[in-house]
């Protein structure tokens, strides 16, 4: 439309350039007539002295010539009159032709808005269906996602409470032993009793057994895979799997009844809820005994370092006898008050020992870090017996972490059990792993666990102290990482 409005503009023009070139034209014919009427004025003066026949003869051709410019002249008017008019019609058949066209177009994008509107509205209705159908499959989605069960799950909720694993592997026994029982007896689906095949009931129950043994084996089916697949983070998915296994087993047989009997399902629920509470329980158990074994280590190298330590404490009390006697032969009073003294000490340190070996309360609580390996603020919070500390550090700091640990602080207590826990339970909500409350992580400064020593009379009992953690290992490593990208990059 646009292009034929452009081809009328330009005919337009064209028939102006035209008209002015014809005008033009004219214009300069009349001027050249004009001067041809001169030239015959003089030339009529010229002739006044010429004879009468030779003037009449040029008269009449002058005035031949007069009708003939004069005609020309006429006929030129007449030719710019009519190039005028062509030019004026065209113009107004363009105008015409434009103003149609303008109209035309303006019809056409009506339409096409018109079209686009519907069209929008036909889109924004099938958008609301298709979102509506995405609403109706999420619902029917069940999360299997371990990450976000995780952490949707927390600290894991025991549905039926037994003493140990070994409970619930029996409970689990006879749950299975009744859910045999139930499909033996047919009790573990429902269907109606009243459908013909070609008028034959016999036919007709027969058809809806063998449907309803096929609907059976699915849900079943259903169910023991999330058996099998049992994570104790996971039951509340696994529930919802088997229940829309229960939903779409009735929605699939509703034309014959078929569906699964509530006691047969609740009966499979409780066996989902009891897998989880076993497996649940059986990897706390497993902890505890790790647990168990790690306190039992601990406890056997204090144990092996009392024992050393009396030893030593023993020779060295026997050698001090023995020169205080040698000292008492020679009658030097000075040097046996200076066994009796060194002997004093010696009987004190025994004594120590004994009491700590003893008192299985005693210990030292540390607070300890591993920048390299756990990243800034956070610190693990812990207790040994043993009668240096810094050798239970040094074994956490194993090939189990790249770097070794810090040590930040050191607290010797009489009851040492007590002040392990009351920080564990004075920084709860900074605590790491919330689900095994044996993974002593917290995300805290040691300023934040001095705080915490500082309302404790723990505090005066504080060996040492620092906030800074030394890192060697690691900031070495840092070092040497990046003196080798800088000679690379050289």
């Amino acid at each position: 439309m646009e292009a034929e409005n452009s081809a009328l503009a330009e005919r337009v023009a064209a028939l102006e350039a035209e008209l002015a070139h014809t005008r033009a034209g004219a214009g300069r014919e009349i001027h050249a007539l004009r001067g041809q009427a001169g030239q015959l004025s003089a030339r009529v003066a010229a002739l006044q002295n010429k004879d009468v026949a030779a003037l009449e003869q040029e008269t009449a051709l002058a005035a031949e010539q007069l009708a003939r410019t004069r005609a020309e002249l006429v006929a030129a008017d007449d030719a710019a009159r009519a190039a005028q008019q062509r030019a004026h019609k065209t113009h107004e058949q363009s105008e015409a032709r434009e103003r149609a066209a303008t109209a035309e177009a303006e019809r056409i994008v009506l339409f096409a808005r018109t079209e686009a509107k519907d069209r929008v509205r036909v889109i924004e209705r099938d958008l609301d269906r298709q979102q509506a159908r995405l609403a109706e499959l999420q619902a029917q989605i069940v999360v299997t996602e371990d990450l976000a069960m995780l952490q949707e799950a927390g600290i894991y909720e025991y549905r039926h409470r037994l003493a140990d694993a070994v409970a619930y592997k029996s409970q689990l026994d006879h749950l299975k032993d009744a859910i045999k029982t139930l499909v033996r007896r047919d009790s573990a689906i429902l269907s109606t009793t009243s459908w013909t095949v070609n008028g034959s009931t016999t036919e007709g129950r027969k058809m809806v057994r063998d449907f309803s043994k096929l609907m059976l084996r699915a849900y079943n089916a259903e169910a023991d895979n999330c058996v099998r697949t049992m994570r104790p983070h996971r039951l509340p998915s696994s529930i919802e799997r088997l229940d829309k296994a229960r939903d779409t087993i009735a929605k699939l047989g509703a034309t014959m009844h078929i569906r699964i009997d509530p006691g047969y399902h609740s009966t499979r629920v409780q066996e989902l809820e009891l897998t989880a509470d076993y497996l649940a329980k059986q990897e706390e158990e497993k902890e505890r005994i790790r647990a168990e074994r790690e306190r039992q280590r601990d406890e056997d190298a204090a144990r092996k370092e009392f024992e050393r330590e009396k030893t030593r404490l023993a020779k060295e009390q026997s050698h001090w006898e023995r020169v205080q006697q040698k000292w008492e032969t020679q009658g030097d009073e000075d040097k046996v008050a200076e066994a009796a003294e060194k002997l004093a000490e010696i009987g004190e340190a025994i004594a120590g020992v004994e009491r700590r070996e003893a008192n299985i309360r005693t210990g030292w609580v540390y607070v300890i870090s591993n920048v390299g390996a756990f990243g800034e603020n956070m610190v693990k919070i812990g207790l040994t017996r043993r009668l240096d500390p810094r050798e239970r550090v040094r074994e956490l700091g194993d090939a189990s972490v790249p770097f070794r640990f810090d040590v930040h602080a050191l607290v010797f207590s009489e009851d040492a059990v007590s002040l392990e826990n009351r920080l564990h339970h004075d920084l709860a909500d900074r605590r790491v792993n919330r689900v095994n409350l044996r993974r002593e992580f917290f995300r805290a400064t040691p300023a934040e666990v001095l705080d915490v020593l500082g309302r404790t009379e723990a505090r005066k009992h504080l060996l040492e102290y620092t906030e800074f953690a030394e890192a060697e290992e690691w900031r070495t490593s840092l070092a040497l990482s990046g003196n080798g990208s800088e000679a690379t990059e050289g």
